[in-house]
């Protein structure tokens, strides 16, 4: 549009295949943009010979029409708010709804953002881990400084570990389910989500994030009565 009419400035009257030669745009192209600039007051058109002409007008009247689009948009804008609390309603009640996010090998990094992002606006400021031995090394590969991050931002984790490995970083407590046992996935439990990371055919980390309230309950309280369990059994062996 901005070019047929910058065009018909230079030019004067011109004809639909004037404009087309100097802009290059085939002629389906520029009466379609001259057709929109006649309906913003823009361009005008007389006929001479049986020969339609096309000519600009004042351009002063881009400032009208800048001003009565900034008055559109600003009602627009007017319009969305006064519906954002209808809107805010329908969308906390479709928090109801599990929600699941995929996240590809080159993605993982983004749930563990998330995990301290959430963590870091809650209250309790803690998220729960099922640490898989053969997962961790390919959880953290392109997040390496994730505990110090976790650390700086004063977020706990309490994790129950199945298989071998896995070292105290700081705020954090780790109890051990079965060395002897390998889990194929990873569980991450924070604040309204449930994170599952495991690996692919090809030997790649994919991550599931399920995003529902009930679910993280649930896992919330399966979690606490195991490591509730694991406590009093170990107390029981040191006694």
């Amino acid at each position: 549009m901005a070019l047929v009419y910058f065009e018909l400035l230079r030019l004067g009257p011109s004809s639909v295949r004037q404009l087309a030669d100097r802009t290059d745009l085939n002629r389906g192209s520029v009466y379609e943009a001259l057709k929109w600039l006649k309906a913003k007051g823009l361009v005008n058109f007389y006929e001479k010979e049986a020969k339609q002409y096309f000519v600009s007008e004042d351009p002063v009247r881009l400032i009208d029409l800048a001003r009565q689009q900034s008055a559109e948009l600003k009602e627009t804008e007017e319009k969305v708010e006064a519906a954002i609390p209808e809107l805010k309603s329908i969308y906390d009640r479709g928090g109801e709804r599990p929600i699941a996010r995929y996240f590809e090998s080159d993605e993982i990094r983004k749930i563990l953002e998330d995990v301290l992002d959430v963590c870091a606006d809650s209250e309790e400021k803690l998220y729960r881990v099922y640490s898989a031995a053969g997962i961790r090394e390919y959880l953290y590969r392109d997040f390496a400084d994730f505990s110090e991050e976790r650390i700086s931002r004063g977020i706990k984790v309490k994790a129950i570990a199945m298989g071998e490995g896995g070292d105290l970083r700081g705020l954090d407590e780790r109890k051990w389910l079965d060395k002897s046992i390998e889990m194929p996935t990873y569980i991450i439990i924070y604040p309204g989500k449930t994170a599952y990371i495991s690996l692919n055919a090809k030997g790649e980390a994919i991550g599931v994030v399920i995003e529902n309230d009930g679910i993280f309950q649930t896992q919330k309280g399966i979690f606490d009565s195991l490591w509730r369990t694991l406590f009093d059994n170990l107390w029981k062996t040191l006694k």
